[in-house]
């Protein structure tokens, strides 16, 4: 559980050392753009929404109270700001190939079949998510992919949990029409 070395560090950041905020960073900038990028669409401004919510949870580190875990109260942030940045912008976006979903566990030696099986699926699974409105791409990507609790997801998004999950519901049945849709494609290719 990263909870209590967070705190560790945070305690350290709020004491004066702020090169142990280097920490944080590290532990949560992936998943920091995944958030970013699957809202602003873009990879120049999914960067500038990271780190400008970086610096906005450095300057702000005093306001975390810990009744939630830090990812959840930084990607809260990552979250409003990606969403003020679109609203700034007001320009269409274009989507990019850069995400892609890593939630397998390598528990063994796979074979080169079984690991092209993988990749095969993680293709598809991540074209049927990009597929998705930005919305439900990002709450897939935080239930599925980060393992964030419908609470989590309820305080970064300021969805109520009801609507998370009628939201999440939805797009599973959009993700599974799609992975339908292409996986006919790929059989019609190979018949």
């Amino acid at each position: 559980m990263r909870q209590p070395k967070d705190q560790i560090y945070i305690d350290k950041v709020l004491q004066g050392d702020a090169a142990s905020f280097s920490y944080l960073v590290e532990q949560y900038k992936d998943m920091a753009y995944t958030v970013a990028i699957k809202i602003v669409r873009n990879a120049e401004d999914a960067e500038e929404v990271a780190q400008d919510s970086f610096v906005k949870a450095f300057q702000q580190l005093k306001t975390f109270q810990g009744k939630s875990k830090f990812s959840t109260w930084l990607y809260t942030i990552v979250y409003r700001t990606a969403i003020s940045k679109t609203r700034k912008k007001k320009v269409e976006t274009t989507n990019i190939d850069e995400f892609v979903i890593d939630n397998y566990s390598t528990g063994g030696s796979f074979s080169q079949i079984e690991e092209l099986k993988k990749e095969e699926q993680q293709k598809y699974i991540k074209a049927a998510i990009d597929k998705l409105p930005e919305l439900d791409a990002l709450l897939v990507t935080l239930f599925y992919v980060n393992d964030n609790s419908l609470d989590e997801i309820e305080k970064i998004t300021g969805y109520s949990k009801t609507n998370v999950k009628v939201r999440l519901f939805r797009a599973r049945k959009k993700l599974y029409k799609s992975l339908e849709l292409f996986l006919d494609k790929e059989l019609k290719t190979i018949l």
